[in-house]
């Protein structure tokens, strides 16, 4: 557990990994009657770590969420038998085809008990957060805002772009909350993996960068002729580990379908493994 403040703890949770990093962050915001953001994944250990945490006569009243990834909410049902916290987030999964999701595992189980709708504020001894709607990496994704200091969830991460996948996971949404994020002037990122952000104006403008230029060669790659979405993705990401490869297919399939929507691309069969992409 390292401190990062008077108010504010970091645990990492025992599950890195290609989608993970470091393993998922777990955020305890405020002293005394205390929030905990993203419990992380099912593991003894790290349950165990977070009600060690705690300091005597500490009590967690509330359970934020960034998003019903299990890497990020696997935990909950145990952390709230132990606790009786009231959990938040957005909402719960929207359903979508069955498609791969990635990599990281959807909770379709979870629904918070206090749905948090865009600028909506929660607090306690301590802390006090503003939820922030996020789609983009998923539907149903929120980053918490305290004054300038941004809980950034796997919308923002340092170490690592963002996994899109269709259908909950939407291209133009996210670019669209990148450059929402841009209209604050923000001090630090805490993200969902990963070490703290110091620069996020400069970490912001790289993601949208990446993005577009990722979206370029796409384009540039294709012909009228089609292509299937795994020799697109193998052509546009040469020089990535075989083990995400997958997760580069669904970001590329989220880019093809925004480009789809703006009438530069067509794709047949998408709601096959391999769909076949080609330039209008």
């Amino acid at each position: 557990m390292e401190w990062i403040s008077p108010t504010l703890r970091r645990l990492v949770a025992p599950n890195p990994g290609p989608m993970t990093g470091p393993g998922t962050n777990t955020y305890i915001l405020g002293r005394g009657r205390v929030a905990v953001l993203d419990p992380g994944p099912e593991s003894d250990v790290h349950l165990a770590a977070i009600i060690a945490a705690l300091q005597p006569a500490e009590a967690v009243t509330h359970i934020l969420i960034s998003h019903t990834h299990l890497d990020h909410t696997a935990l909950v049902p145990r952390l709230v038998r132990a606790t009786g916290a009231a959990t938040a987030g957005f909402g719960p999964y929207r359903a979508g085809s069955l498609l791969p999701d990635g990599g990281e595992g959807i909770d379709h189980s979870f629904s918070p008990d206090i749905r948090l709708a865009d600028g909506a504020t929660l607090a306690g001894d301590g802390w006090q957060v503003r939820a922030l709607h996020t789609p983009g990496h998923a539907a149903n994704h929120l980053c918490f805002a305290t004054d300038d200091i941004l809980f950034s969830g796997d919308h923002v991460m340092g170490w690592s772009t963002s996994l899109i996948s269709p259908p909950d996971g939407d291209m133009a949404a996210y670019m669209a909350s990148l450059t929402r994020l841009q209209q604050r002037n923000w001090t630090i990122a805490h993200p969902g993996h990963g070490d703290a952000i110091p620069d996020v104006p400069a970490r912001l403008a790289a993601l949208i960068l990446h993005r577009t230029a990722r979206e370029t060669a796409i384009v540039a790659t294709l012909t009228p002729e089609p292509l299937s979405l795994s020799v697109l993705t193998a052509r546009v990401y040469a020089d990535i580990p075989p083990a995400v490869l997958p997760a580069a297919m669904r970001n590329v399939l989220a880019h093809a379908i925004d480009l789809q929507a703006r009438n530069l691309v067509a794709i047949r069969d998408i709601n096959t493994p391999d769909p076949a992409i080609s330039r209008r």
